[in-house]
């Protein structure tokens, strides 16, 4: 079979400062079919064991748990272990302009509707009109009149690559957009949000993407659990479906990307989210990644 094989051990690990009696949590941490993707396995596991668990699908078909612990309990760790096989879509054979794209996008109705208008609007993270002005600064540079809807996303993607700094430290996941835009730094969430912005201002259609992709330190021995989730981003293109790029590495088409999920922005996507009740107390959080070849 065409493609590379991944296995991928995701662990997050909650330690509380005090004994928790209650705690509820949802995750995306479980990787879907795609066009270029396929899912041998996809298991969540929990400790302690929880005293609920169930499995459904969100509005845009991604796989979702939600676990219950309504016991003391002082931490909790939830770990995926996912072995998927990815490879290359390639591009669109025919590179439509992109202003007929946005036309298109106006008009459609029907099922595709259904799957492309969700991700044209502003989202909790997106804020298109609190940042027009530079999101549509940002698009023109690369979206000139005409210019194929492909063509000008690889400009975008570029762009963004050679001229906003990675930097880990420079947010949060609440960061607003603005501080991206005028710090020139950010994440690989920040830089997909800055993309799906530029692409929806222009009327195009573009859904954030969740998932991982393995990291290769030059000249250093790979580290287990070293790597680390992943965001890049979808543009739709008639007759194609959804284009996948990474702005944040300056990819197009990815081919060693696996797919957890996608949704408006990240907070559709969150890998893992919850509450727990308990006396006020001190909380840790440490993740670790591990996306190996098989």
């Amino acid at each position: 079979m065409p493609g590379q094989r991944y296995r991928v051990v995701h662990r997050t690990e909650y330690r509380y400062g005090a004994t928790m009696i209650d705690g509820y949590s949802v995750a995306c941490v479980l990787a879907r079919p795609t066009p270029s993707q396929t899912v041998a396995s996809s298991v969540v596991t929990t400790h302690p064991d929880p005293d609920e668990f169930d499995e459904r699908e969100d509005v845009f078909g991604n796989r979702v748990v939600q676990f219950g612990l309504h016991r003391p309990h002082d931490g909790l760790v939830v770990e995926a272990i996912t072995e998927a096989r990815v490879w290359e879509l390639g591009l669109p054979r025919v590179d439509v302009g992109w202003d007929r794209v946005a036309a298109t996008v106006a008009g459609l109705r029907g099922p595709t509707a259904l799957d492309v208008a969700p991700f044209i609007a502003p989202s909790r993270f997106v804020t298109i009109d609190a940042n027009r002005m530079e999101l549509s600064a940002l698009a023109s540079a690369s979206f000139t009149p005409g210019r194929g809807v492909v063509e000008a996303t690889t400009a975008l993607c570029s762009g963004i690559f050679e001229t906003y700094l990675f930097d880990p430290s420079s947010t949060e996941v609440s960061s607003p957009l603005d501080v991206v835009l005028g710090d020139r730094r950010g994440v690989c969430q920040d830089f997909a949000h800055l993309a799906v912005g530029a692409l929806r201002t222009l009327g195009l259609a573009a859904r954030y993407v969740s998932g991982y992709i393995e990291t290769e330190p030059p000249g250093e021995p790979k580290t287990i659990g070293a790597d680390a989730s992943h965001a890049w981003c979808s543009v739709w293109v008639p007759d194609h479906g959804w284009l996948d790029f990474d702005p944040t590495n300056g990819i197009m088409a990815p081919s060693r990307h696996v797919t957890i999920g996608w949704g408006r922005d990240y907070a559709d996507v969150a890998p893992v989210r919850g509450v727990v009740v308990g006396p006020a107390s001190s909380q840790s959080l440490s993740v670790s990644v591990d996306v190996a070849r098989i």
